[in-house]
């Protein structure tokens, strides 16, 4: 018993005085970022070019499929902080679509990210403008054209309703607060009120909140 004692205590040393290293075979998850700054940069290129290709009425229409491609798919930024970036893209002068793309890249590379991100999302509208404005007269007038987009005008606005019944599930809207998103859509639809000063409004007002009233960690 004495000498099994003994060859348990030293394999026991063995293996303290020899830790397990991690393995190097580990490969990443199928939804992690890229490694390197570069495969992240033709990606994130890539991801916002497809987006400002096929995303029919621009703006507020792309943000279900920012959504998906960002923060289901990439798993790049969690809804949490999407809804925050949207909220900033708002309340910031200029195109949206432009906005929440930059802000997108900047959270993740900085001014490089930011100018990637930005330029996949604005390149396509750019092209397909200008190759508009170069034959447009040349099917102006052609009707069928004029009833394609009539038809695409539904689909747009449900691409602008869908990523917003979304947001407010994630921005946890309960029956204490759902006043808000209510009294904000009648201050902008029926007096006109900038969404800028409802933005500050509600970001001061939930400052003192959690400052004063209910302390949050």
């Amino acid at each position: 018993m004495y000498n099994i004692r003994n060859e348990v205590l030293s394999e026991n040393n063995k293996i303290t005085s020899h830790p397990r290293q991690p393995s190097d075979d580990l490969s990443p998850s199928p939804n992690a970022r890229p490694l390197t700054p570069k495969g992240f940069y033709w990606d994130a290129f890539k991801t916002f070019f497809k987006i400002g290709a096929f995303t029919l009425g621009g703006g507020y229409a792309m943000l279900s499929i920012i959504q998906n491609e960002v923060v289901e798919k990439k798993r790049w930024i969690p809804k949490e902080q999407f809804i925050d970036l949207v909220a900033v893209a708002q309340s910031c002068p200029g195109v949206f679509a432009a906005n929440i793309s930059i802000f997108v890249g900047y959270k993740m590379r900085k001014t490089s990210g930011a100018l990637c991100t930005c330029l996949g999302a604005v390149l396509p509208s750019f092209l397909i403008i200008l190759c508009i404005a170069l034959f447009f007269h040349q099917f102006m007038d052609i009707p069928w054209i004029a009833a394609m987009f009539r038809g695409i005008r539904p689909a747009v606005v449900a691409l602008i309703a869908a990523p917003t019944f979304q947001l407010a599930k994630d921005a946890r809207i309960t029956l204490t607060n759902c006043w808000i998103p209510v009294v904000t859509t009648l201050l902008i639809w029926l007096l006109g009120v900038n969404p800028v000063y409802i933005i500050i409004a509600a970001g001061l007002g939930g400052f003192l909140y959690g400052k004063f009233i209910k302390p949050t960690e």
